[in-house]
């Protein structure tokens, strides 16, 4: 598209940059999203404007779909990977649907332009050993220590995902079998097993430490527990996993999700057959549990690669 010209047009109705303040003003009000998110939306949004700004644009009135398709061709020249530019298409797509909310606009110009196709990745998992090292880097002489044992053996022993975490109650802690009561997505349940040391870390936790951060507090079903008895938050998950895995020396980047990863790539790495797996994560589709099969494969043409003579 041509660079940017000279216009003696009339000040734009819906400006590039102003309809993207007066968006995130709704995102943040209305929608309450989170600082990071609305962050990343103001990214995305700002070089999108920037783009049809130097091409000419002054307001999103003004935006057809050739505009669009432009820019994703640029972001693909400058090396943009598909995901991040099916994510910027997402959040345009987010602004137009807001002003066609508010009749600042009447037609929808990327009602029909298809985005980039995402890229599956693979999930990333931690190896045996730095699992290990991980589950036993919490102290085992302070109440708060005593908890992220428990939480970090139940959310690896048993697949949880971080909302899975912090919404466990007591009563789903099934020890007489072995087993934790997980409500899942859509409050669907699933019964999964626990291994020894996990039940062992969570009556532990539960004898002691737990009623202690619990002293002056309200009842409370909710098994972990923040330093003021309260229920710990998503973002309080992610801070003692951070530090634990800081602390076991493991240089690479490790969400709670990594441990869900972990379970499911150990237990088919163990021997154990795929529908099995979907069950424990509460999977509706196996086939959102067949991208693992892949991470066994890679595995085992690395090591043919590495034993192999002719490898």
């Amino acid at each position: 598209m041509s660079q940017a010209r000279p216009s003696s047009q009339p000040p734009a109705a819906l400006p590039l940059h102003g309809m993207v303040d007066v968006y995130l003003d709704h995102l943040a009000g209305e929608r309450g999203l989170a600082r990071n998110t609305l962050a990343a939306y103001a990214d995305d949004l700002a070089d999108i404007c920037g783009f049809l700004h130097d091409n000419g644009v002054q307001g999103w009135e003004q935006v057809d779909e050739l505009h669009m398709v432009a820019y994703l061709a640029h972001a693909a020249k400058e090396g943009l990977a598909a995901n991040s530019r099916a994510r910027r298409l997402s959040a345009a797509r987010g602004l137009v649907g807001y002003l066609l909310r508010r009749e600042k606009l009447s037609a929808d110009p990327l009602a029909t332009l298809r985005g980039p196709k995402k890229t599956a990745g693979l999930p990333h998992f931690l190896s045996q050993e730095e699992m290990l090292r991980l589950l036993e880097t919490p102290a085992a002489d302070s109440d708060l220590g005593r908890r992220d044992r428990a939480m970090l053996e139940a959310m690896y022993g048993a697949g949880l995902r971080v909302s899975e975490v912090i919404d466990l109650g007591v009563g789903q802690i099934q020890f007489q079998i072995g087993c934790l009561l997980v409500r899942g997505k859509g409050a669907k349940e699933r019964l999964v097993p626990l291994h020894q040391v996990a039940i062992q870390r969570l009556e532990d936790y539960l004898r002691g430490p737990r009623q202690n951060l619990l002293r002056g507090q309200k009842a409370s079903d909710t098994v972990f527990l923040n330093a003021r008895g309260g229920k710990l938050s998503r973002m309080g998950v992610w801070k003692i996993l951070a530090k634990h895995v800081a602390a076991a020396g493991i240089d690479h980047h490790v969400s709670p999700h990594t441990l869900r990863h972990t379970f499911a790539t150990h237990l088919l790495e163990g021997g154990a057959d795929l529908r099995s797996v979907q069950l424990m994560l509460g999977h509706a589709d196996i086939g959102t549990t067949q991208i693992y099969t892949h991470l066994g494969m890679k595995r085992l043409v690395d090591v043919h690669r590495q034993c192999h003579p002719r490898g």
